[in-house]
């Protein structure tokens, strides 16, 4: 099987499924009984496969798991009840007091509070501007450990120096984690630019019907963690490209618990089957109405990386073949945001992203507000930007929505 999604569709039946079914059926118990008592102790000391406890291993999220690393040509992958989980408890398992981050100063809100809440905590960690590599060379001390970087930024859509950076982190023996929710294994493949781990919130579009939370960090195979200074004895075992991940299920899945339901993995798994048909139309949608709002003369700007004129177009183009499924734009000064929103009738004004419905969402007023006024205009996030997640509607009727909400 070569496509994408003949891939995912299937991938479960790569493996035995209980009674013939299709899908990996819901496993709901959180303990597994041994009758050789031994055999219990070989599970947990992993000196033989098994099951012990579902806050770090359960059937139906192991299923998933094995899908998202397909999906991103990985070597193994662990699921979270959040995509805040994931990056969160990464970043507690493989860092230690001392230790250095470099950072996007674009990443998402939760995301920027998450780790600015670590540099109290004593990980130094600096924002640059990551769509330049030379931002994040100038960054670098002898206590960095790991650069932090996002495909697509959320809301203004700046289009990170992968490769540059990948190269950069290659030259430096650093960590390369890259959020790939906003553009999902679909669009883009983190592995290609050299990064070490792929962070996804399959609540966005892997998922893709907004019913389920869900995160997961996948490992690539490109770092050499023999290397890396903060892998605990413990874990230093077998084959050393597993060392991170290992050291990540052990001290951040288990210790912190943030788990995976195994209803939550269902639902995400049969969604994630439809991820390339579901992206194909958002992204189609999106540019659609990006070149709408581009034009109209009661918008300000358009962040949309498919047009022309974004500063990352050429990039985003190269990287990934399309613009994405988001966007944002700044209406005029005149314009009361508040009536502009209400008038809609598709679209719903909510948060989340790569749901099938679209989403919109005053940027200032909600998902930025924690940050100030200050922090949000070296962002460039004004107080009329509207974020769009474009969802798998008739464009024509997104289009006349946003239309009629002007008149």
């Amino acid at each position: 099987m070569k496509g994408f999604t003949t891939k995912i569709v299937h991938n479960d039946r790569q493996h035995a499924i209980e009674h013939g079914a299709t899908h990996k059926p819901i496993h709901t118990s959180v303990a597994f009984g041994y009758a050789d008592a031994r055999d219990l102790a070989g599970v947990f000391q992993g000196t033989q496969p098994g099951y012990t406890y579902g806050r770090q291993v359960n059937p139906t999220v192991d299923a998933l798991e094995d899908k998202v690393t397909v999906m991103e040509d990985g070597l193994k992958t662990i699921c979270f009840s959040t995509g805040m989980a994931a990056i969160g408890t990464t970043v507690f398992a493989l860092l230690r007091p001392g230790d250095h981050v470099v950072c996007s100063a674009f990443l998402f809100g939760n995301t920027n509070s998450l780790m600015n809440s670590f540099d109290t905590q004593g990980v130094d960690v600096t924002f640059v501007d990551a769509t330049q590599a030379q931002a994040v060379a100038d960054a670098i001390m002898p206590a960095t450990k790991l650069v932090f970087v996002e495909t697509i930024a959320n809301p203004r859509t700046q289009v990170a120096d992968l490769e540059g950076i990948g190269k950069l982190c290659a030259e430096h023996n650093l960590v390369y984690v890259v959020d790939n929710t906003m553009t999902s294994p679909y669009l883009f493949r983190s592995k290609t630019v050299g990064a070490s781990l792929a962070i996804n919130s399959l609540t966005k579009y892997i998922g893709g019907h907004g019913n389920a939370l869900g995160g997961t960090v996948t490992e690539l195979g490109n770092y050499d963690w023999g290397s890396f200074p903060n892998i605990y004895d413990t874990y230093q075992k077998g084959d050393a490209q597993f060392w991170g991940i290992t050291q990540i299920r052990k001290k951040g899945l288990r210790d912190f618990g943030a788990a995976l339901s195994p209803e939550a993995a269902h639902h995400i798994a049969i969604g994630a089957e439809t991820l390339a048909l579901r992206m194909v139309r958002q992204c189609d949608n999106a540019a659609r109405i990006a070149e709408f709002l581009d034009k109209h003369a009661r918008v300000q700007k358009v962040f949309y990386p498919g047009l022309a004129d974004h500063a990352e177009h050429t990039r985003a183009t190269q990287l990934f073949g399309s613009g994405g499924a988001i966007l944002s734009f700044e209406l005029d000064p005149d314009i009361d945001i508040w009536r502009y929103l209400n008038r809609f009738n598709v679209i719903i004004n909510s948060t989340n992203l790569g749901d099938n419905r679209t989403l919109a969402i005053p940027v200032a007023h909600t998902i930025y507000f924690e940050m100030g006024a200050e922090r949000r205009k070296t962002m460039g996030i004004a107080d009329s930007l509207i974020r769009l997640s474009v969802g798998i509607e008739d464009v024509d009727d997104l289009i006349e929505d946003l239309a009629a909400a002007f008149d």
